[in-house]
């Protein structure tokens, strides 16, 4: 019987470890804000506003760009366009974001790219005008930029 209590209470005590640990964990690492807009003009496929999505893990984000003004000319399989998005720092340079990650999209249909990814230290403020987005397709390059700085204001990374 007293075995017993023993082994309860110690299961009761590492329960309560537990979740006193969960409630001190560190919060993960965020971005602010998680997504801003942008209007841009692309060498080909148009032009229009733009979602731009963040997120962060440390010193690992991503960011996703879509748009429903921007198409694409011709159908493009999934996980075919090799995407590089140049975001400009605040404090001076460039951040770069690759990867060949996209849905397939109809001709006609609206692009969609990412999570596109990439390093960030906390603090970096990023921002869409002043940088570009590259898209391969079919060996066919189209460089898309901001025509104005993203609304609500730059991605600041924790």
């Amino acid at each position: 019987m007293r075995g017993k209590q023993l082994a309860i209470s110690a299961a009761l005590a590492a329960g309560t470890l537990a979740a006193t640990g969960l409630a001190f964990a560190p919060a993960a690492a965020a971005v602010t804000p998680q997504t801003a807009t942008i209007n841009a003009t692309c060498s080909i496929g148009g032009s229009g506003a733009a979602t731009l999505t963040a997120t962060q893990d440390g010193t690992a984000a991503t960011i996703t760009l879509s748009s429903t003004e921007i198409t694409a000319p011709i159908d493009v399989a999934q996980d075919s366009v090799s995407s590089t998005l140049t975001m400009v720092k605040a404090s001076g340079g460039t951040t770069v974001f690759s990867g060949t990650k996209n849905p397939a999209i109809s001709a006609g249909g609206g692009v969609s790219v990412g999570p596109l990814d990439g390093t960030v230290a906390s603090g970096d403020s990023l921002e869409a005008y002043g940088g570009s987005l590259q898209m391969v397709v079919f060996g066919i390059t189209i460089t898309c930029t901001a025509d104005a700085p993203q609304s609500p204001g730059p991605f600041v990374f924790d």
